[in-house]
């Protein structure tokens, strides 16, 4: 009787424990994923800076140099401003990509007399204290002095600083000012190495699991191939990453920082993951529908691919989705192939030099400027958003496809 009551103490005190340890991990869960939003859901918007443009019909464009021309019109609404100093400290409100609008919007002239306000990208100094990242402590904030503020407090005045759409975080490549960066390069990059790594895993990696669970012989062969894939499942991903700088780049010399590269490596991490998921998907199908096949006349090689196979696919799909998942979230791999790179321009195939995802968070928080925090939060919220959508394919699948015996 007491041995009855201690044993249920003791159940009582494990599934307690079990309880705190669980909400302990969805409570710092909870606040990870706050920190991450509340941080990087700024970096969506951008400070824009409006300026009076004044463009006469028919004007000829062709010979205006951007940079001089809004220069020039900023300056038309400061009157005041003479010095040459107080001239930077006016235009250093602006970013270098207000220039690239403005050439942008001088390539679009068609002729007809312009006369308003346009609004045009502001220094990452402005947004940040515009977003209040940094706080304003008397007539300075962050690196913004008291000379550059009296012009802030002008255009505030005027209402003319505002918060738009940031087309530059989803729609443009990395790049050393903050408010220029991008991550569309990096997504490009991500979505070209995955591609890779699924179609060089996916079919050798089933081939594999067909063999060892249906045609190899029970030997020492077998047993050692079988050992080895399983212990390769538990690898660091460093290693294969060293692995792919030593086969793919030393050996076969193929591009450095290449997508490719970058593919062919997650896939042979994500290979040996395939191959159990794949084996233990085979093994549930009932040996009963196998012996009917063969029963019928089928040979053993047509029951595997016309029973087995389709039967088991559900489950293999579901470890290979979940496989691909871990793949998009490594770093150590790429970093060892040189995917590390500074990339400006947005990779037009998988053998362009190219960043991923994972990796463009990685290159952002270790950078001075601290503008780019908002940014890695919001990368890091779209890398999680990919997974997100990679394991609900996973669960529809399963639940979609799955056969009850």
């Amino acid at each position: 009787m007491n041995s009855i009551i201690k044993r249920n103490q003791r159940e009582k005190r494990f599934k307690f424990y079990g309880i705190l340890a669980v909400a302990t991990a969805i409570l710092l869960l909870v606040i990870l994923l706050f920190k991450i939003f509340s941080t990087g859901i700024s970096a969506f918007n951008q400070t824009y800076i409006g300026v009076k443009i004044q463009i006469q019909v028919n004007s000829d464009i062709s010979n205006l140099d951007p940079r001089r021309e809004l220069r020039r019109n900023i300056r038309t609404m400061f009157p005041d401003v003479k010095t040459r100093s107080e001239k930077k400290n006016l235009y250093s409100l602006f970013s270098n990509g207000a220039y690239y609008e403005f050439e942008e919007m001088l390539d679009n002239y068609n002729g007809e007399k312009i006369d308003g306000y346009y609004y045009f990208l502001a220094s990452d100094d402005l947004d940040m204290y515009f977003k209040g990242t940094v706080k304003r402590k008397g007539n300075s904030a962050g690196r913004i002095q008291p000379s550059q503020m009296k012009y802030i407090d002008m255009f505030e005045n005027m209402n003319l600083i505002e918060l738009k759409y940031n087309k530059y975080l989803l729609g443009s490549s990395d790049s050393r000012e903050p408010e220029l960066a991008g991550i569309l390069g990096a997504i490009y990059g991500s979505f070209y190495a995955i591609l890779i790594a699924f179609i060089t895993s996916f079919p050798l990696g089933i081939l594999t699991a067909i063999y060892l669970e249906k045609l190899a012989s029970k030997n020492r062969f077998s047993d050692i191939i079988e050992t080895n894939i399983n212990n390769l499942a538990a690898v660091p991903s460093i290693v294969f990453g060293l692995l792919g700088l030593a086969i793919f780049l030393n050996f076969f010399d193929l591009p450095r920082s290449a997508s490719l590269v970058g593919g062919l490596t997650l896939g042979l991490m994500t290979l040996p993951t395939i191959v159990i998921a794949s084996r233990s998907a085979i093994k549930s199908v009932p040996p009963s529908i196998e012996e009917a096949s063969i029963g019928l006349g089928s040979s053993k090689i047509q029951t595997i691919f016309n029973f087995s196979l389709p039967l088991a696919m559900p489950g293999i799909l579901t470890g290979t989705i979940i496989g691909m998942a871990r793949a998009i979230g490594e770093t150590a791999p790429l970093l060892m192939i040189g995917m590390v790179a500074f990339i400006v321009d947005i990779p037009s195939g998988p053998m362009d030099a190219a960043t991923a995802l994972p990796v463009q968070i990685y290159l952002w928080q270790d950078s001075p400027e601290r503008a780019f925090v908002e940014r890695t939060s919001a990368a890091i919220m779209v890398l999680l958003l990919f997974l997100f959508l990679l394991n609900i394919t996973a669960v529809y699948l399963r639940k979609k496809l799955e056969k009850k015996w």
